[in-house]
């Protein structure tokens, strides 16, 4: 998501220093100065959908994929934990986190200069989020752990334990 707040903020600047030829008129009568405010405000509006939007898509995979070890596997219970945590984090981070990232952002969208309160609640913030990020990522690799070296897989003599079907009623198959 980093990646993607960089672009957006990036493609702001460039589209007011490198716009298209039939935008330059149009900007040109407007003004850099005006527009800038405005160009740094939409790129933040489409940041905080982003995030919005991707929490939701965090919460929906993190769902599913702890309720498809619940019922769909034989999982022991560090895995069950681990993916729960994993969907508590998700929640916990788009109904706490993200939500007063929206607020403090909006406050200091067209601010010319925020207060110092403002700027440290913001980067407690991106630091809470950056941690739940992270939280999300050992989380993960926690579950993949347990999943992938997990005991009693396939067994090695697992064709011994076929019922063989040797009755004489079912020799009438492949004769």
């Amino acid at each position: 998501m980093q990646w993607v707040v960089a672009n957006n903020v990036s493609s702001a600047e460039s589209l007011l220093t490198r716009p298209s030829a039939a935008a330059a008129a149009y900007l040109k009568t407007l003004g850099h100065v005006q527009l800038a405010p405005l160009a740094d405000y939409l790129a933040a509006e489409q940041n905080r959908s982003l995030f919005e939007n991707w929490g939701m898509i965090q919460i929906a995979v993190s769902a599913l994929f702890f309720f498809f070890l619940l019922f769909g596997t034989r999982q022991g219970k560090v895995p069950l934990a681990l993916a729960l945590l994993l969907f508590l984090v998700a929640v916990g981070e788009r109904v706490l986190v993200i939500p007063e990232m929206n607020m403090v952002g909006r406050a200091t969208d067209f601010a010319a200069a925020s207060s110092h309160r403002i700027q440290l609640e913001s980067r407690a913030l991106n630091y809470g989020y950056m941690a739940a990020e992270l939280a999300k990522w050992v989380l993960a690799a926690g579950v993949a752990g347990f999943l992938i070296w997990q005991r009693g897989g396939r067994s090695v003599d697992s064709r011994h334990k076929v019922d063989l079907i040797d009755k004489t009623n079912y020799r009438h198959i492949d004769r």
